[in-house]
């Protein structure tokens, strides 16, 4: 990105590095060491803060609106490809794996590592250190695993992700980015 939009901090030997395809909404707030990949989204009131570790938004994923994605000393925060992040979730220093969606107001704690293709329920707690396996249907505070998904509902996690990647382009289209 060529401009410096008033929504992107940088702190002394850190800046964010974004795409030239990616959308970040007026009024989301990235902040650091924050790395927003092709095709990625960050909606409105959303605040991705790399102060003290790296964030790493993987191709084509969406952070929804409200949403807080950090860091800790020991962990960063690191999604991967076509991940949908619910409205006001919070994504706290953990590992994502590819094509999940994490429901609206969840929260994922520091170095929990989430299994591609799975889905963390709304609401869900997702303890310190929790591994949930590939393919996963997590509810609950604490959350558990209840289920294996099926294909159907794993592909549709990633078609989740493109519909925000359209929804996004239109935005940039019209102009609509920081």
């Amino acid at each position: 990105m060529s401009h410096h939009p008033l929504n992107q901090f940088f702190i002394p030997e850190t800046q964010p590095t974004v795409h030239s395809s990616a959308f970040i909404a007026p009024g989301a707030v990235v902040i650091g060491a924050v790395e927003l990949g092709r095709e990625s989204s960050v909606w409105y009131t959303s605040v991705l803060r790399g102060d003290i570790n790296r964030i790493v938004v993987g191709a084509q994923s969406n952070v929804q609106d409200g949403s807080v994605l950090h860091v800790s000393d020991d962990h960063a925060c690191v999604l991967g490809e076509r991940v949908t992040v619910g409205h006001r979730a919070i994504v706290h220093a953990c590992t994502v794996g590819d094509e999940v969606l994490i429901g609206m107001g969840a929260i994922i704690l520091d170095g929990a590592v989430i299994g591609t293709r799975s889905i963390i329920a709304a609401g869900a707690l997702v303890t310190k250190g929790k591994v949930i396996p590939e393919g996963s249907l997590v509810v609950g505070s604490p959350a558990r695993v209840v289920r294996a998904l099926t294909e159907e509902e794993q592909a549709a996690n990633g078609r989740l992700a493109m519909k925000y990647v359209e929804v996004s382009r239109r935005y940039l289209k019209a102009g609509m980015a920081e």
